[in-house]
């Protein structure tokens, strides 16, 4: 088989893999399930996929098709080849704006399609909480909708023709057919005939028609994605008079790849929607209350109606990006329902939401009821659609698990299905997370069970079985977005009946004899408590680690990482995560993955030390340390964290590099050129020299070498007089600024002294972070120790310690409460609530009204903001934004940019220069090239400045030498 696939990558034009650090990344989704495939396609051309076509079933292997893989019950997990589509075939291909039409290839982001459609007036209806990195294609296979499902419905609704290929390898296009056009496709001898013909027979059988009707889902569902939709076929012409015409993408919408490998895809498109939206959130003491007044909110024309519950709520208050969007909270209610309603002002809004309330006062339901407009609802909404990855946050192997949160029942039957479902839950000792779309009776219910256990896995069944009688009973769907995957696929026959489920084993025959595509899907399903992420009562041994993980392990730190791909968004949909995939498009390069490999080889390893492995170090290589994901990954995933533990252990077993040794010395090496600066300064400067030195070091040759400042800060510092005041602060005078960048060490100093502040430089040590960077965290642990124990004794919350720059004096307050030693942890978290970013400390001296804005220019400025990664972590951007608009006439437009590409020293090394010219381009250098000379640009990190240097030949400056070019 080896030989084999090496001749199917030579026949390629796409990448093919076979590595078992590659299959890891492919075996799982973001569901509970994995398997190690046989290899991972990412076809370049149709005829590539005709190539991996052919060869399944000349081999009897198959092929697994993805997009995004977001799903959430392991549709994309299987032991065949795994085809990643999300890379090459993302192309808009055609649009018509006078017929509302759109074809995409499979691998167009919802989002991002939305992006090109708007300047025309149009909108792609269906969604998921995942829309800004969940693909059409895959949204066409789970038959996908969301929140706005009461307006817009499924895919199914919108699906107008879909080009595939067979698994004969032979072409299709499945579109709208007139009766004859129909009949005449029923004749020949092709695979296509053959499909057209098995559907004919099966239709037009009365008595198939009659089971059909009687044991699918209720009518009104619109959500139900229970096995191949033939109850949809069956309401069109010719088995139904007067219904639609006939169209198999009825049947490929739901279908799970199982039958055809879809290339080309045409949607229906709706008119955008009204120009304004309010969202309605209405707080309750119970989720009973909820789905009781959810009755009353779809009574006035609601386009959306979502239930957020207390866990999810309570989840939201250790989340750095969502403890912000909490804003809208009152109280600590059992469940909030957030109510859309749109129209053309906000008045309209209003006296719609003024009659809600009313009617549900009445009812004595609710208890708050806030209605936010604006920028606002994008909070909001952002809160919402984290629910899912905020779920994994919860401590322990205990986790809500994805096993029923995706029935659908009438809106109506929604109070009472809940309650009898609690009850079963109840039976068992269990509770259960509830969630999203009441609007369309799905609620998402998780019960909180240990999938490592015996017990955990036994539940994980037997719960499983339970509801889907219970969903049975209410005649619902046990599916109603998310798909039947390996999670549901072996209740379909008690959902559907024996009768209906054998006519989709036939369907499933015909199209695809030789169970090439996706098999074990909607037919042929394994036990459903099978092929899980965890083996039960596996025994993994504690690993003894540097960083400390707040009441996990660092195992269990990974497994936080449910796979839901937030990491997967381009640079279109803003933020900072991930900045190598935003560049790369590659799965590898994603948070996700990063977190697979540790928690594949963590859990799995026979090796002393777990970490040492190859295939680890390849997956973790183009991490940045950029910090995105400690606040954008709704798990709260610390990547960085993880790299610097893993490079640690790495280096432990197969020692330290030259390179890295030498960037962890940063300082050292700095206060050995600041005895001669000008001898530094010509040596990096010079093209012969340098040239030399890059070499010998390993950077890059077209990136410029930092020079030294002809003084350091601390020298500066210490030769001058300084300025008494009652109000002191402690400034750190960190590694960079007093080698690199005394200059604004010195401006921050003199701003400080003139807007009346005593500025005090005390004793202290580098911040380790060129040490945490590299992995060498016993080094930083050193530094930690020493910096803690004596900046402690004097910082508080009156005299804080203050830095310029963000990488450095952020360690104090994100790394150094997880690295000192135990006796120093509670001075180490007191430390770390009082280092401040300068930009923090002006901010908030600015509020409390001791910095006037007549204490600077009036003259009218406009400045261009980046902000440092780190700082933007932490949620901290803000400040800086605050401070350069406070002056009068100050103008502040903020890049939308995520990672600069610099990150220390990655984009210094020679094998990433080019990423991180990459990740730049995206969205920062193109911007600092695009704005004018007068127009000022800020960025408050040194790598950040040395990027936009070399990268746009412009100088960055600093805030603080803004405002201190500013004072009167």
């Amino acid at each position: 088989m080896q030989q084999k696939l090496n001749e199917l990558r030579a026949a390629l034009e796409g990448e093919f893999y076979a590595d078992d650090a590659m299959r890891i990344l492919y075996s799982t989704d973001a569901s509970a399930y994995a398997e190690m495939p046989l290899a991972v396609a990412v076809p370049r051309t149709v005829k590539d996929i005709a190539r991996l076509i052919s060869f399944a079933r000349e081999n009897h292997t198959s092929l697994i098709p993805r997009t995004a893989g977001t799903s959430l019950a392991g549709q994309v997990v299987g032991s065949g080849i795994v085809v990643d589509v999300s890379k090459h075939f993302n192309k808009i291909l055609q649009l018509n704006v006078n017929e509302h039409w759109v074809k995409v290839q499979p691998g167009v982001v919802r989002d991002e399609l939305n992006l090109f459609l708007k300047p025309h007036g149009l909108f792609f209806g269906p969604e998921t909480s995942t829309a800004n990195r969940a693909m059409i294609g895959g949204m066409v296979g789970n038959n996908s909708c969301g929140s706005n499902s009461i307006v817009y419905k499924s895919m199914r609704e919108h699906l107008l023709e879909v080009k595939a290929l067979l698994s004969d390898g032979s072409g299709v296009e499945f579109k709208s057919l007139s009766f004859d056009d129909f009949i005449a496709k029923c004749n020949g001898e092709t695979l296509e005939a053959a499909i057209y013909r098995n559907i004919r027979a099966q239709l037009s059988d009365y008595s198939n028609q009659v089971e059909i009707k009687r044991e699918f889902p209720k009518r009104g569902i619109e959500r139900r994605n229970t096995g191949y939709a033939i109850d949809a076929l069956l309401e069109s012409d010719p088995f139904t008079a007067g219904g639609k015409a006939f169209n198999f993408c009825k049947l490929i919408a739901g279908s799970e790849g199982t039958l055809a490998f879809i290339t080309e895809i045409k949607l229906n498109l709706s008119p955008l929607p009204p120009p304004v939206s309010g969202l309605l959130c209405i707080h309750f003491n119970s989720v009973d209350e909820a789905l009781r007044a959810n009755l009353i909110a779809l009574k006035y024309s609601a386009g959306a109606s979502e239930l957020i519950d207390h866990y999810i709520l309570e989840c939201t208050k250790d989340n750095i990006e969502q403890r912000e969007n909490r804003f809208f909270v009152s109280g600590n209610p059992g469940a909030i329902l957030v109510v859309e309603f749109s129209g053309d002002n906000e008045s309209e809004i209003k006296a719609i939401a003024l009659k809600v309330e009313a009617e549900m006062r009445e009812a004595k339901l609710g208890y708050h009821f806030p209605l936010l407009f604006g920028n606002d609802t994008r909070r909001i909404w952002a809160l919402r659609k984290a629910g899912l990855g905020l779920l994994s946050n919860l401590p322990g192997d205990a986790k809500p698990v994805a096993v029923i949160e995706d029935t659908a029942v009438a809106v109506e039957d929604l109070p009472a299905y809940i309650a009898e479902f609690n009850t079963i839950l109840q039976k068992y000792g269990l509770d259960a997370v509830h969630y999203a779309h009441a609007g369309s009776g799905e609620i998402h219910l998780r019960p909180i069970l240990n999938l490592k256990t015996e017990e955990g896995n036994r539940l994980f069944r037997v719960i499983a079985q339970e509801i889907a009688l219970l969903v049975k009973k209410y005649q619902g769907s046990l599916s109603g977005e998310h798909g039947d995957g390996r999670l549901r696929g072996e209740f379909i026959e008690q959902m559907i009946g024996a009768k209906n489920f054998g006519l989709i084993k036939e369907i499933k025959a015909t199209w695809d004899p030789h169970n090439i595509f996706n098999p074990g899907k909607i037919v042929d399903t394994p036990q459903m408590n099978t092929n899980l992420r965890y083996n039960p009562g596996q025994q993994v041994p504690a690993i003894k680690t540097a960083f400390r993980y707040n009441g996990q392990n660092v195992l269990q730190h990974a497994e936080q990482c449910n796979g839901s791909g937030d990491c997967r968004k381009s640079h279109l949909m803003g933020g900072t995560m991930c900045p190598s995939y935003m560049a790369t498009r590659n799965e590898k390069d994603t948070t996700r993955a990063r977190a697979n490999i540790l928690r594949s080889y963590l859990t799995n390893s026979t090796q002393l030390n777990r970490f040492n492995h190859p295939e680890i170090k390849e997956v973790m290589d183009l991490c940045l340390s950029c910090k995105g994901c400690k606040s954008e990954c709704p798990s709260n995933v610390d990547m960085a964290k993880l790299k610097a533990e893993f490079l640690q252990h790495y280096h432990d077993a197969n020692g330290v590099p030259f390179r890295t040794k030498l960037v962890a010395a940063y300082a050292k090496l700095s206060q050995l050129g600041a005895f001669l600066p000008g001898v530094y300064n010509f040596l990096v400067t010079n093209k012969f020299v340098s040239q030399l030195l890059k070499n010998t070091i390993g950077f890059a040759n077209k990136r410029s070498l930092p020079r030294l400042c002809n003084f350091t800060l601390q020298h500066w510092f210490s030769k001058r007089k300084g300025y008494a005041s009652d109000k002191k602060v402690y400034f750190f005078c960190d590694e960079y600024t007093n080698y690199q960048d005394a200059n604004i060490g010195l401006k921050a100093v003199e701003l400080l002294e003139r807007l009346g502040y005593q500025v005090i430089v005390p004793k202290h040590y580098e911040s380790g972070r060129a040490a945490i960077s590299k992995g060498l965290l016993r080094k930083a642990k050193s530094l930690a120790n020493k910096n803690v124990e004596l900046l402690s004794q004097f910082v508080d919350i009156n005299t804080p310690l203050i830095g310029i720059e963000p990488s450095a004096i952020l360690t104090f307050r994100d790394e150094f409460p997880d690295l000192v030693d135990e006796h120093l942890l509670q001075a180490a978290h007191k430390l770390s609530s009082n280092s401040l970013l300068i930009d923090e400390f002006i901010a908030r001296e600015m509020k409390n009204g001791n910095i006037k804005k007549d204490q600077f220019t009036h003259e009218p400025k406009t400045i261009k903001l980046h902000g440092h990664c780190q700082q933007k972590a932490l949620n901290l951007l803000g400040s800086s934004q605050y401070i350069l608009s406070f002056p009068k006439n100050f103008h502040l437009e903020t890049i939308p940019s995520g990672c600069c590409g610099m990150a220390g020293s990655f984009g210094y090394e020679k094998e990433h220069y080019e990423l991180s010219m990459q990740i730049g381009e995206l969205v920062l250098l193109p911007a600092v090239r695009n704005a004018p000379e007068e127009v000022i640009i800020a960025a408050t990190g040194i790598s950040c400045r040395h990027q936009i240097l070399d990268g746009a030949n412009r100088t960055a400056l600093h805030p603080v030498e803004i405002l201190y070019d500013a004072l009167l």
